[in-house]
């Protein structure tokens, strides 16, 4: 299991954890190819927290989904901690992703007859824990994200914000390597942005997490530590803040 690095432990910042080269995600529409990504490289260090950003069809989401072994790409290399995912057989992806990666969605994904427990027990259980551990779990990460005291309410009794947070609770239960994050503000007012923005902050700088997200709002780049720009499928501007 992979173990949350603390706010002390950050010797390998230095060292690379992703690393995409040349990465491209072609579509054929009838006769019309449409280069979603079009050969785009970086790296991506141990505990950043980094934005993807550009304007609709500039292809952050096309990245991010290829990134969380969503899609995969036309042509290029795509490694984490030197391990190639290009060449894995499709189940060994399946796997990686269930066990190493976390995945927030801009619409939350919860099951609405589950309650936030259980709806973060489900895939602890899918990775073979106990339903006792899971449960515990489950309640431990609610905690981190502050909903400890409303585990046992179903979606339909938490506003838009904690069924947000509800769902990166779910994401960083299995201790992900990497938080991908599609837009998880993009259905929710600035006072509740800024709640989940902050989860994010804390995970990041408290635990380490390394956070990828991709988002359209200018102001949420004050709380990430590099924004990457993409227009047109290519890379125009990477810039580190701190």
């Amino acid at each position: 299991m992979v173990c949350y690095k603390t706010k002390n432990d950050r010797s390998n910042l230095g060292e690379r954890m992703i690393n995409v080269k040349n990465l491209k995600r072609h579509y054929k529409t009838g006769q019309i190819i449409v280069k979603a990504l079009n050969g785009v490289s970086f790296d991506i260090k141990p505990g950043e927290f980094i934005a993807i950003m550009g304007p609709s069809g500039s292809g952050k989401t096309t990245m991010l989904r290829i990134l969380g072994l969503i899609d995969t790409q036309t042509s290029g290399e795509y490694t984490i901690d030197k391990l190639n995912l290009t060449d894995l057989p499709e189940e060994q992806r399946r796997y990686y992703r269930l066990t190493q990666l976390g995945y927030v969605f801009q619409d939350y994904a919860l099951i609405d007859e589950m309650s936030a427990s259980e709806n973060i027990k489900i895939l602890s259980m899918m990775e073979g824990k106990e339903k006792i551990q899971a449960l515990k779990e489950a309640h431990k990460t609610l905690v981190k994200v502050g909903l400890g005291d409303k585990d046992k309410r179903v979606p339909n009794q938490l506003s838009g914000g904690e069924k947000q947070r509800v769902a990166v609770a779910r994401a960083i239960a299995k201790k992900p390597k990497i938080l991908f994050a599609d837009e998880p503000c993009a259905n929710l007012d600035t006072k509740t942005s800024e709640q989940v923005l902050e989860v994010f902050k804390t995970l990041n700088k408290k635990y380490g997490q390394t956070i990828v997200m991709v988002t359209h709002e200018e102001w949420h780049t004050k709380y990430v530590s590099r924004v990457i720009q993409l227009k047109d499928g290519l890379i125009v501007s990477d810039k580190r803040k701190r």
